[in-house]
């Protein structure tokens, strides 16, 4: 029975088991694509992240620049 025959008769494909290979292969492809658009969307966070990081720094930095430079100032 390994062969695809079943009790003398050929194997063949059914109009519904086709439909269902489809559906499958559509439902694959859109998982597919939106795995890619989902990957994407992680890339670009993962670079907003690091650049919202950097602004962070540097809003730090110059508020401590300007601490330094004041105490600079108010001491001889």
């Amino acid at each position: 029975m390994s062969d695809g025959k079943r009790f003398g008769f050929e194997a063949f494909d059914c109009a519904p088991a086709l439909r269902l290979e489809a559906h499958e292969r559509v439902a694959k492809l859109q998982f597919d694509s939106l795995n890619r658009r989902l990957d994407k969307i992680e890339a670009l966070i993962e670079r907003l992240e690091k650049r919202l990081w950097l602004t962070v720094y540097g809003v730090v930095g110059v508020i401590l620049a300007q601490a330094l430079q004041s105490l600079l100032t108010v001491t001889p």
